[in-house]
């Protein structure tokens, strides 16, 4: 099992969640914000491969569903009844990378803090509420 398959398990057996780090998210160069839309969906994909391998014992997986339109990339993970949303809104040469997730209202546009931080929004999809 890899580590982060050991991290669903150890939840699943009653651990609690980490903390998903966010930041203010804030206008960057195209390129810039779609590789990093890019990077962060192909960790994604691993990652809920990852956590679904372990899951599917327990009945429920880790949805993963990709949206494309005009000036947008965006993908949705869903778990249940909770989803998280990331999104890159292109306008002109500049694009905002934002993270939505169910429940949550936040006044500013809010990203992942890092890598990292995806693992941790998974775990918090997964844990109970």
């Amino acid at each position: 099992m890899t580590p982060f398959m050991h991290s669903v398990q150890a939840l699943l057996d009653g651990e609690p969640a980490p903390a998903t780090g966010t930041e203010q998210s804030l206008p960057a160069p195209v390129p810039i914000a779609t590789d990093t839309q890019v990077i962060v969906r192909s960790l994604a994909e691993q990652l809920v491969s990852e956590a679904n391998a372990v899951l599917r014992a327990h009945g429920d997986v880790i949805s993963l569903d990709d949206e494309v339109g005009p000036g947008e990339l965006a993908f949705t993970l869903g778990y249940r009844d909770r989803a998280a949303r990331v999104q890159t809104v292109m306008s002109g040469r500049s694009a905002l990378v934002s993270l939505m997730v169910t429940g949550r209202q936040d006044e500013q546009p809010r990203r992942l803090a890092g890598e990292d931080e995806l693992r941790s929004l998974l775990l918090n999809l997964i844990a109970p509420a």
